[in-house]
């Protein structure tokens, strides 16, 4: 309970459930809190990082070493810990690769920063320090940064390699980033690359090395009536975002008949109705048909006799895919379906794979959406596979767009530290020792992978620095032999932007939780939307007490 003596009368600012923490208390436990985020994903860092098994209450099981996939399933009830998972849930949405280099960045900043509080170092000196420190090791990488052309194929392969090692598609991490390059060039655009027209299908039978892409899309559907032909040669494709049924009235409506004929005549109309849809699709040369909606019994039997292929309840992102490979614009009725609207595959059909029956699209064009299938023996092994791919699919995006890429294997943070001790002693007052700390700091990224790979790490760090100081930017540290080795000969590249981006986020992150030095449970808090100022509630703010926070701060998972 907070109070202040006016007169003789204490003035109550917190009610008495209130739980807070102060000053150096407050810093400790948030540096504690982010300290022990980082140190959970640790050990899953490099290519010889261990994979953590997530169990939930269900029984369900996840086996990953993905640093952002462990911290959003953990169960994390601490709220300074919440703002170093943000930093690799940022990582992951910019970038697609680093987490894990982030947020152990982001805990080492706080390890080092603890040292420092500890000497009586303000923690405003030290956030201005980092600050500089970030924004000079952002430009030290783009000086070493390598240009890479669109069209360097090898080094696009080595970077896609290079995010799966350490993941369970290391074994065909060849086969596998050979895939991811051919798939990002496939769906690149002049202006830009999104890897959402890349549809990722997981097809849980065979092995990893059974894995293909698809220049086309591989609709999880089946035709919708057996007497539909398998086949289409040189298809015309139509898209229909609607229903191939009879339309129901916007008011509820009671038809009465009083004889049989009237009866027929209904139903002879609704049945002519349908036909009519069926006539038009055919009529509008079209050879497929993909459909968002239902269709209609009767509508299958007629479009079966003009010999069409018909798909129902078609997702919409896979609506747009086929729009995209196939050069179809979708409709929202068949009736205005015409032949502008349609489409053009080489070949749809109807195949079987691991026993189940999907619809390939593929032979078009200009294959601007493309399917990777991915294989595997069971289903956790598939997801982590699946998981590895998105990375590397991040990762090869990245660097087509920025051009820009660095060697790998924990050089560029010792190149980085180097060059940082170097600018410390330009900086005057006591913000050199923060630029000092987070030299320090960068330096977890080759200590860990060193321990990981049950190296010794102050050797390993001291043939890396020798090797920096001698000019080699490149050097890095090989997990498999323990040798200092140039990484750029090696094949071990990353791009410049996986580098910026977890510096630049793990920075923000220490600095934001350095500066708090009062934590206070409050009641609810009304955030307000960008676009929309929501005011807080009567009795919000500081007034409720959050009983949830006690918890949290006590013990983080």
């Amino acid at each position: 309970m907070a109070q202040q003596q006016m007169g003789n009368q204490p003035l109550i600012v917190l009610s008495e459930d209130s739980q807070r923490t102060s000053g150096k208390d407050a810093q400790s436990m948030n540096v504690q809190a982010g300290k022990a985020v980082a140190e959970s994903v640790r050990t899953t860092l490099g290519p010889k990082g261990m994979d953590k098994m997530l169990v939930d209450s269900s029984g369900n099981v996840i086996v990953t070493n993905d640093g952002v996939t462990l911290l959003s399933e953990m169960e994390i009830d601490h709220p300074a810990a919440d703002m170093i998972v943000e930093v690799a849930e940022t990582q992951e949405d910019e970038v697609g690769d680093g987490t894990t280099s982030a947020v152990v960045v982001a805990g080492e900043l706080l390890s080092q920063a603890e040292d420092l509080l500890d000497q009586d170092i303000h923690a405003t000196t030290l956030a201005q320090g980092y600050r500089q420190a970030a924004e000079e090791a952002t430009e030290a990488l783009e000086e070493i940064a390598v240009d890479v052309d669109e069209d360097d194929d090898e080094i696009l392969h080595q970077i896609a390699a290079t995010a799966m090692t350490g993941k369970g598609a290391e074994s065909a991490r060849d086969l596998l980033a050979g895939l991811v390059v051919d798939a990002v060039q496939s769906v690149a655009d002049d202006d830009e690359i999104d890897t959402d027209n890349i549809k990722v299908e997981k097809v849980v039978g065979g092995s990893i090395e059974n894995s293909e892409l698809v220049e086309g899309v591989i609709v999880d559907k089946e035709r919708v009536s057996e007497n539909m032909p398998y086949f289409a040669e040189d298809a015309n494709v139509a898209i229909v975002d609607g229903d191939l049924e009879i339309q129901e009235t916007e008011i509820d409506a009671e038809v009465n008949v009083t004889d049989p004929d009237q009866l027929e005549q209904f139903l002879e109309q609704e049945e002519q109705q349908l036909q009519e849809m069926a006539q038009k699709v055919a009529d509008a040369g079209a050879d497929v048909v993909f459909v968002d909606g239902g269709i209609d019994d009767m509508a299958q039997h007629y479009l079966a006799q003009e010999g069409i292929i018909a798909v129902r309840r078609v997702k919409s992102s896979d609506q747009s895919q086929l729009a995209r490979a196939t050069g179809a614009s979708p409709v929202t009725s068949v009736d205005d379906l015409t032949e502008d609207d349609l489409g053009f595959a080489g070949s749809v059909a109807q195949k079987e794979i691991a026993g189940d029956q999907r619809i390939f699209v593929e032979d078009v064009d200009d294959a601007k959406a493309v399917t990777l299938i991915l294989r595997g023996g069971t289903e956790h092994v598939i997801d982590e596979v699946d998981r590895a791919i998105e990375d590397s699919l991040g990762v090869v995006r990245t660097t087509l767009e920025d051009g820009k890429v660095l060697a790998g294997g924990g050089a560029p943070e010792v190149e980085l530290s180097l060059a940082l001790r170097d600018y410390a002693d330009s900086v005057g007052g006591r913000e050199q020792l923060a630029v000092e700390a987070f030299a320090d700091a960068l330096e977890v990224i080759p200590r860990t992978l060193a321990e990981n790979a049950g190296l010794d790490p102050i050797d390993s760090l001291v043939e890396l620095r020798a090797d920096h100081d001698g000019g080699n930017e490149a050097a890095g540290l090989d997990a498999f032999t323990g040798d200092t080795i140039d990484m750029g000969e090696e094949g071990v590249y990353e791009p410049l932007r996986v580098k910026t981006q977890a510096i630049e986020s793990a920075t923000e992150a220490a600095v934001m939780l350095l500066r708090i030095d009062d934590v206070i449970a409050a009641g609810d808090l009304a955030v307000a939307d960008d676009d929309d100022d929501e005011e807080m509630p009567p009795g919000g703010g500081m007034g409720g007490g959050m009983g949830g926070m006690g918890g949290g701060m006590g013990g983080m998972m």
